[in-house]
């Protein structure tokens, strides 16, 4: 688990903070799918090589990751680390499968006409994540994979909101061109970093978005299975929070210092998270009504 671990500590990533609530084996197992994750995020984004290169590179971790499925012998040492884990947890190469297809699509898509196309993105790259992890918590209500998969849209919608700037200066921009439109906000005013009511308008149009997938996640949640998705919904507390603080600065999200929760927020969080878990809570921290 060495390489695993280090690479989960170096990361200063909000799903790796959600491990601190989990037992160590299945600490382990998260920090192994962190990993992986990590990993395959990665070579989609490192601009300074070819996209032919990293698309053949993606293809590699596709077959090592199915190797590792199929019950054969992985060549990179994240998968070998994790495999124990996948055949332990009965993780699904489809699944695996469907995440890399989302980096893949950073590879060929800088942009997303509609709601419809930008959600099929966040399915993958987030909402797939999602399903891998309830399967390592453990669940009986399998209500439970609706649960993960409009956490993930939520969480997704959120990060997409929060890192418009760093996107925009990679060449990207998430948020969906017809909205865009309808807020009379242009692509090149994104990638020139300039802010005005009409984004305001356009960004606080795609938070309420994800704040409806925040209140799906809560009402979709089983109570039967809400101890055992304690780390899920301390990420569903992370994030919430970050959308909150998001809205309260009118999404002043195109200057160069990125919103962040610092660590006594965080602290904070994990403490009421912690604390409701103990007191047996049966509503979640975010998405209230």
């Amino acid at each position: 688990m060495q390489q695993s671990q280090a690479i989960t500590r170096k990361s200063a990533s909000n799903l790796a903070l959600a491990f601190v609530l989990l037992p160590k084996p299945k600490r382990d197992a998260m920090s192994a799918l962190y990993a992986f994750c990590r990993e395959v995020d990665d070579v989609a984004d490192e601009d300074s090589v070819a996209v032919e290169q990293r698309r053949a590179r993606l293809a590699a971790w596709r077959t090592d990751i199915r190797r590792a499925c199929d019950g054969g012998t992985p060549e990179f040492p994240v998968n070998q680390e994790f495999q124990p884990f996948i055949q332990q947890y009965k993780l699904r190469f489809d699944l695996f499968d469907e995440l890399i297809q989302g980096c893949e699509m950073d590879l060929d898509t800088q942009r997303y006409e509609t709601y419809a196309e930008l959600e099929r993105y966040c399915h993958r790259v987030a909402s797939v994540v999602g399903l891998l992890s309830i399967e390592i918590f453990g669940y009986q209500n399998p209500a439970c994979r609706t649960y993960a998969v409009h956490l993930g849209q939520a969480l997704q919608l959120t990060n997409i909101l929060r890192d418009v700037r760093t996107d925009a200066g990679r060449g990207r921009i998430y948020l969906p061109l017809a909205e865009l439109q309808q807020f009379k906000v242009t692509e090149a005013a994104v990638l020139r970093h300039e802010y005005s009511d009409g984004f305001a308008q356009l960004a606080a149009s795609v938070a309420a978005r994800a704040r409806n997938y925040y209140r799906l996640a809560r009402e979709t949640l089983p109570a039967e299975d809400r101890r055992s998705m304690v780390a899920a919904e301390l990420m569903g507390s992370v994030y919430w929070r970050l959308l909150r603080k998001l809205e309260a600065k009118q999404f002043m999200v195109l200057g160069p210092e990125p919103t962040r929760l610092n660590k006594p927020q965080k602290l904070a969080i994990i403490f009421r998270s912690w604390l409701g878990f103990a007191l047996g809570a049966r509503a979640s921290n975010y998405g209230p009504a």
